[in-house]
């Protein structure tokens, strides 16, 4: 399952988004039905992980941590406590709660990003704070893929 590209969209008064229809098509494809919501623990943004794959980084995240050392189990509880399972209705349409537009600054106007097996969720005012410019981009991408080995 891979999400790619970035959408335009509006939320309406109530805090409803329409899922955009090409992620729409792809979580039907994996047979997908539900998502889970929580804001991104870097950055103002909210992030939808399909159940299979919150299910897979939350065993993930269990298997790293101690229940019986206090911290994990502080980081661990933060993680998953505060998380909104999604039903997208017959339209297609989703309630984002009050409590994540005011955390992470959404008004009417959104940008839905496709990052991979997860989809992120950004005000539009904030999502060009958090780009980076063309020239620091490839600057980059080049440290970050130069170590790789050529495939041929």
């Amino acid at each position: 399952m891979r999400f790619l590209g970035n959408i335009e969209a509006k939320t309406d008064a109530k805090g409803r988004a329409f899922l955009p229809s090409v992620f729409r098509k792809v979580l039907s494809a994996s047979g997908e039905e539900r998502l889970v919501m929580r804001k991104d623990v870097f950055q103002p943004c909210l992030t939808l992980y399909p159940e299979s794959v919150w299910n897979t980084q939350l065993d993930k995240l269990r298997a790293r941590t101690n229940r019986w050392n206090a911290e994990h189990q502080q980081l661990f509880r933060l993680f998953v406590s505060d998380v909104e399972i999604i039903t997208l209705d017959n339209n297609g349409r989703f309630l984002i709660p009050k409590r994540y537009l005011k955390m992470t600054g959404i008004d009417q106007s959104i940008k839905f990003i496709g990052m991979d097996d997860t989809i992120e969720i950004w005000s539009n005012t904030n999502v060009e704070k958090w780009q980076m410019d063309a020239t620091e981009f490839a600057r980059k991408m080049e440290e970050l893929m130069s170590d790789e080995p050529l495939q041929l």
